[in-house]
């Protein structure tokens, strides 16, 4: 494997290094090996990875992301379940083989309320991005010019196969932490999110396939793990499933749920396992967490959660919830969840062990809970709080 060491491409600590770094890549994706961070701490742009590289953070070393939009180009990306073009992710890449970001340093997206988590969602361009969905602009027209459009994931594979994200520790992202998108054979191993900003999804696999989250620390202002599969319409346009994942060995600290399913699932998501979860709090609220509505519709199936441990969690340990954000059902898509499985999940401390509010239209089928959890059962209509 060949090493090539950012500093040889110009790169110096505590200034732009933007330029050295995309050197390094297109270098080291000529023959295959890593672009290797060394110890200090680099300030850089956004990263666009290539087939066959590895971003490699030796320990000390730390990339330091700009917060300025206008540094971000325009790239096919995934808002919140919706395609458009709009600022690039802090480390992208696009229809590549063979990606990885690993090593035991840190990546600083340098987010705070005086940049990218001033304004979470712009009002003017989130209404014009739904507009289009109604008109069914394609997708290459869905447009946002620098300036405007969306906070960026921080690190987003986009239709990429064989990705690996492996050790290291990720801070003060924009948007969601690692989100990759309509990819396939990802493992997530070992790496520590603290990113306790709006939206700070610690890891979403959005209509991805065959998934590995492993031995991960999550501490996140979101939910820690959520699964997903584009939003309403135009994620029945997409129509790709989020399916075969497995979490295991994983800690949560901070967050809504620890594991999470939704609320995007419009494209549906089967085939998930999450065993041997250590939910440790303080400031967590749910284990395992299901939402969806009649606008999101999608089929949810086969969730299994089995042999975890919840020393404290603020609200119920399982929420299963058909009609999150819909009070009035007022959608014509009503979701599908079915066959759920608990067992084996020990709750030290929790308001409740299950709170389920489902729907006429969308009621819950197949739901197991085998052991001896703590606690006591909720149970919540549409009309429900």
């Amino acid at each position: 494997m060949t090493d090539h060491l950012i500093t040889k491409y110009g790169a110096r600590t505590d200034s732009d290094c933007s330029d050295a770094i995309d050197l390094a890549v297109r270098a080291c994706e000529l023959s295959g090996g890593r672009v290797v961070v060394p110890a200090g701490t680099f300030v850089t742009g956004p990263i666009r990875l290539r087939s066959n590289v590895e971003l490699h953070l030796a320990a000390g070393a730390t990339l330091r992301f700009r917060t300025d939009p206008s540094s971000y180009p325009i790239v096919r990306t995934r808002w919140q379940g919706i395609e458009c073009l709009s600022h690039s992710p802090l480390i992208y890449a696009y229809d590549e083989v063979n990606v990885a970001v690993t090593g035991p340093g840190t990546l600083d997206g340098g987010a705070s309320t005086d940049n990218w988590w001033r304004d979470t969602k712009p009002v003017a361009d989130w209404n014009r991005l739904l507009e289009m969905v109604a008109a069914e602009v394609p997708v290459e027209k869905r447009h946002f010019e620098p300036g405007h459009g969306f906070r960026p994931s921080f690190v987003q594979p986009y239709h990429c196969r064989r990705v690996r994200i492996e050790d290291v520790r990720i801070v003060n992202a924009p948007m969601w932490v690692v989100h990759p998108v309509l990819s396939s054979d990802i493992v997530v191993r070992g790496i520590t999110v603290d990113s306790r900003g709006p939206n700070n999804d610690g890891c979403n696999p959005d209509s991805c396939r065959d998934v590995v989250i492993s031995g991960c620390s999550f501490d996140t202002g979101d939910d820690c793990i959520a699964i997903k599969s584009g939003r309403d319409a135009d994620g029945r346009r997409v129509a790709v499933p989020c399916e075969n994942i497995v979490v295991e060995n994983c800690r949560f600290g901070t967050g809504h749920g620890a594991v999470t399913i939704g609320s995007e699932t419009s494209g549906g998501i089967r085939n998930v396992l999450a065993r041997d979860l250590h939910f440790t709090g303080p400031n967590l609220d749910h284990a395992l967490r299901l939402k969806t509505n009649s606008h999101r519709g999608g089929r949810i199936e086969d969730i299994t959660l089995r042999d975890s441990q919840a020393d404290a969690l603020t609200a119920a340990a399982i929420l299963i919830d058909t009609h999150h954000a819909d009070p009035k059902v007022t959608g014509a898509h009503h979701p599908t969840i079915q066959t759920i499985t608990i067992s084996g999940l020990q709750i030290h401390h929790a308001p409740n062990t299950l709170q389920l509010r489902d729907t006429p239209q969308s009621p819950v089928h197949n739901l197991t809970l085998t052991g001896q959890p703590a606690g006591s059962c909720a149970h919540y209509g549409a009309e429900g709080n």
